[in-house]
């Protein structure tokens, strides 16, 4: 019988030793799909504007489930990726930092993965073990091993190798869960510098994310680990906690129990 999405997250958390939830992404191309959503779900709204990456603080930080509309996103680099707004001038040059000039800056932001303009009408983030429907990505922040162990799991389940992530200039949290959603493979990157101050990933965070449809089998895989080797780390087979990674195994490395027992100190042992 296959594993409810709550079963998922706890497994993920307890086996990667993930920091935060994991987040369940969909796009909504229709109100209908909303409303049936609204009757599944126990959700919040953001009360102004704010940016998507703050939309996942509440699903991964404070475990609630948000809805939110084009009137709640205040990003513009959000309002590209999910069809929202097209690509002008004045967005051209909000990007020219990162550019040699305002053609590369143009060329740049053309080729960033983007859903077709107006195609959605909402969307809405929640930790996974939440999910009321099938999430369309699976966003992860996490640290570097957690991002390894993910993405081995991911490349046994799918057959897939080498994963070839994709990273743009800014709109890494937007962007990269679009790429995932319109490509059907996984994708990570490191924080733009917009998510990394309001998305809040100060601690240097892995964006990771899995197409829906997959997260399935790459949790069953993570299970074969786990029971094919006592525990779900990779560089130390049988280690409990993932990413034991002591000098690549040495054999040398290696501690016992002395075999005596403490003695009892003055106070105990009138006890």
């Amino acid at each position: 019988m296959p594993l409810s999405y709550k079963e998922m997250q706890d497994l993920l958390m307890r086996e990667l030793r993930l920091y935060h939830y994991p987040i369940a992404v969909n796009f909504f191309k229709d109100q209908a799909d909303v409303e049936a959503f609204k009757k599944k779900a126990r959700y919040v709204e953001p009360v102004k504007p704010i940016t998507f990456c703050q939309w996942e603080i509440a699903a991964r930080m404070q475990g609630q489930t948000v809805l939110a509309t084009k009137e709640n996103l205040g990003c513009s680099n959000s309002h590209v990726s999910f069809g929202w707004k097209d690509i002008d001038d004045k967005e051209i040059k909000t990007q020219a930092k990162y550019c040699k000039d305002l053609a590369q800056a143009e060329r740049f932001m053309r080729s960033k993965p983007r859903l077709p303009l107006n195609s959605i009408v909402a969307v809405s983030v929640a930790p996974l073990g939440d999910a009321v429907i099938q999430p369309d990505v699976v966003h992860f922040y996490c640290d570097n091993m957690q991002s390894y162990h993910l993405a081995i799991d991911y490349m046994a389940a799918t057959d897939t190798h080498p994963l070839r992530p994709m990273v743009t200039m800014s709109s890494s949290a937007c962007g990269g869960s679009v790429f995932t959603h319109l490509e059907q493979t996984m994708n990570m990157c490191p924080s733009c510098s917009g998510s990394y101050n309001s998305g809040k990933t100060e601690r240097g965070e892995l964006n990771v994310f899995i197409p829906g449809a997959h997260i399935g089998p790459t949790v069953e895989r993570l299970m074969e680990r786990i029971a094919q080797t006592g525990a779900s780390s990779i560089t130390r087979p049988g280690d409990p906690f993932p990413g034991a990674d002591i000098c690549k195994n040495c054999p040398l490395i290696v501690f016992k129990k002395s075999g005596k027992e403490p003695e009892a100190c003055a106070s105990c042992a009138k006890a």
